[in-house]
């Protein structure tokens, strides 16, 4: 097979930074103007979390992941199983089930072997709770100050719902947003488990697989759900801006149908972070049909982790590429892609 390689990449940026791998702007650059070019050819259309691979008359959804996070526990998880709900959520907002996955470990030096042990076991654990196998994996250990304790690289298949047809070019005007749930939980864990700050919150990380909730939504909704996604770095914003644009509609969430926890708003109005921006690993967003609206929102309500599940908004037919965020008091503001990367390290 040949691809129409590019005679020159699109991305003008003169080197990496931190910036690039948060999710946001300078994130989708790095993909959309190198990566993508120069792996996929000039036609790839947009990228999703998935990617739906035919192997003869079978269907399997494919995707790969890597974790990096720092520190590697946190109240409600760890990087173990956070490389696997972060993979197998992949996968069930592709609109597949989650079926196996294969575990890369980068080890340090001087990693205390109990350590390694309790992250083999978190992995062990995760995957029991979501329902995939562990098929395989590999090793590597590098010198002592060549990595920061423990790297997992994950690879991961599942097995497509019937029925489910997710796409930003199925969302219309018209159509409503749902969000499964309260946001921020998982980076704003990250950012004060670090201890860099003077701030104590009861909060966990909501880190989980999240495929029971896709699974009821879809049982209720069907092919009127139009697209999906788990808002993880760059959170709902960035989520929704890409939606936007991949879409060519206009988004308009109300603020206050959003839910977040006074722990988490309280934590983002101190460090002047903005909760939309924040990252998520057991939350996801959807686009369904206004006529099943209601429906998906009643199903998701009633499975384990969507009791808090709301409609935040609408998709719009203007102005087009853009996400508009209106305030309890009436105001509108242009919700951005997260630019710069506040939170490293958190997934």
């Amino acid at each position: 097979m040949s691809i129409p390689f590019p005679a020159r990449s699109r991305f003008l940026d003169p080197q990496i930074e931190m910036a690039h791998g948060a999710g946001g702007k300078a994130s989708r650059r790095l993909v959309e103007d190198l990566i993508a070019p120069l792996l996929l050819g000039d036609s790839s259309g947009p990228l999703a979390d998935a990617a739906q691979v035919q192997i003869g008359p079978a269907s399997v959804a494919f995707t790969a992941d890597s974790f990096v996070v720092h520190p590697l526990r946190f109240p409600g998880g760890s990087i173990g199983d956070l490389a696997v709900n972060g993979t197998a959520n992949d996968l069930a907002v592709s609109g597949a089930r989650p079926h196996a996955l294969v575990v890369t470990l980068i080890v340090e030096a001087g990693l205390p072997s109990r350590e390694l042990e309790a992250e083999i076991r978190a992995i062990a654990q995760a995957a029991a709770r979501a329902g995939v196998i562990i098929a395989g994996g590999d090793t590597k250990v590098v010198e002592h100050g060549k990595a920061d304790r423990l790297y997992i690289t994950t690879a991961g298949i599942g097995r497509p719902l019937p029925g489910a047809h997710l796409s930003p070019s199925r969302v219309q005007p018209g159509d409503k947003i749902l969000l499964s749930g309260p946001i921020g939980d998982h980076g704003t864990t990250i950012l004060l488990a670090r201890g860099e700050l003077d701030l104590e919150a009861d909060l966990s990380s909501d880190t989980r697989c999240v495929f029971p909730m896709v699974e009821a939504l879809l049982n209720a909704a069907g092919p009127c759900v139009r697209w999906m996604r788990d808002p993880t770095r760059g959170g709902v914003a960035t989520s929704l801006n890409e939606l936007a644009r991949d879409a060519h509609v206009g988004i308009l969430i109300e603020e206050d149908a959003v839910p977040i926890r006074d722990t988490v708003r309280g934590a983002c109005e101190l460090l002047g972070l903005d909760p939309l921006h924040i990252a998520n690993e057991g939350q996801f967003l959807a686009v369904v049909a206004p006529d099943r609206a209601q429906a998906a929102l009643e199903a998701l309500h009633q499975t384990q982790g969507g009791e808090l599940a709301a409609i935040i908004g609408e998709v719009s037919q203007q102005p087009r590429a853009t996400v508009l965020s209106k305030a309890a008091f009436g105001g509108t503001r242009v919700l951005d892609m997260l630019v710069g990367d506040p939170l490293p390290r958190i997934c």
